[in-house]
């Protein structure tokens, strides 16, 4: 099995353990900015007390803000997505998450320093057709949550296209990254979270005796987990790949949720056909990837 295609198996992994998170947050009864608080609190405290000692050996204080820095944006994309869940519905923050892909095809050449690529910016605008019809009926007139969900969007292609930036140098180890990034969310979230609180303090912060085996879940196998391996296979793959191959979370999602919700009597055929178009999109790149690269030894 070469590197390459066993990246590709960790991110497809990654994406269907994160297709559980829409599972549990219908579990876990706090709001959204509570929930990413303790999500990011509770994995950078885990990662803070398992990774070894030895680790953080090389991080130089540069590479740390880098870190530091991108994991700000991680946090804000987290709140700006579940925002958008909150001034609209899941459908519209679900739909906006669509753009990644684009986004990613014009923010990875300005970041990397790489010319466009015409093939990929194809691929990212077919992804939005198969998008709208797995989500269903969308309510355009939420036009805030759907300019909170396209802002989400566009943090997520550049944090991502940063972190592939730091992976082709002289990255730390995967652990080491994740607490940096996970941790510089903390501080963005436990810098928001007293203005909401102030704001509502009806809000409740504190979860339950139910909600705190779920946030567990939540963490460890769908936030460390898929976390690590992402970074791991970045460096094989690049970021535009790895964005596409995110816009399954959601057909993972709704599939997870017809098995363990009896959700399916709510499926109509325009999910199984924006489901084969997401797919189409997906497993092409590869291929169209090495086709454009024979062609023309430029692009990389």
């Amino acid at each position: 099995m070469t590197e390459k295609l066993r990246a590709y198996l960790y991110l497809h992994f990654c994406v269907f353990l994160a297709g559980f998170t829409a599972i549990l947050g219908k579990l876990i009864s706090l709001n959204a900015v509570p929930l990413v608080w303790w999500r990011v609190l509770l994995a950078s405290s885990t990662l803070a007390l398992i990774i070894p000692k030895k680790q953080w050996l090389g991080l130089s204080r540069s590479v740390f803000l880098q870190l530091f820095g991108i994991g700000s944006l991680v946090g804000l994309h987290w709140l700006c997505f579940y925002g958008a869940i909150k001034l609209s519905n899941a459908s519209v923050a679900v739909a906006t998450m669509a753009t990644t892909s684009f986004f990613a095809a014009l923010v990875g050449p300005l970041l990397l320093r790489e010319k466009v690529k015409w093939y990929e910016i194809g691929l990212g605008l077919l992804i939005l057709p198969g998008m709208a019809l797995v989500v269903g009926n969308i309510n355009w007139d939420m036009q805030v949550g759907f300019g909170v969900g396209i802002v989400s969007a566009l943090l997520a292609a550049i944090f991502s296209t940063l972190n592939k930036k730091v992976l082709e140098q002289k990255p730390p180890p995967p652990l080491v990254m994740s607490f940096v990034e996970l941790f510089a969310a903390t501080c963005v979230c436990s810098l928001i979270l007293p203005f909401l609180m102030w704001y509502s303090p009806e809000m409740p912060v504190l979860p339950t005796p139910q909600d705190w085996i779920w946030l567990l879940v939540l963490v460890w196998l769908c936030t460390l987990l898929p976390y690590y391996l992402t970074l791991q296979a970045m460096r094989h793959i690049s970021a535009f790949a790895t964005n596409l191959t995110i816009n399954l979370e959601p057909v993972y999602g709704v599939l997870l949720a017809a098995v363990l919700f009896r959700e399916d009597k709510d499926l109509n055929p325009h999910f199984y056909l924006g489901m084969l178009v997401i797919l189409l999109a997906v497993f092409s790149h590869p291929f169209l990837k090495n086709t454009f690269e024979k062609k023309s030894p430029a692009l990389k």
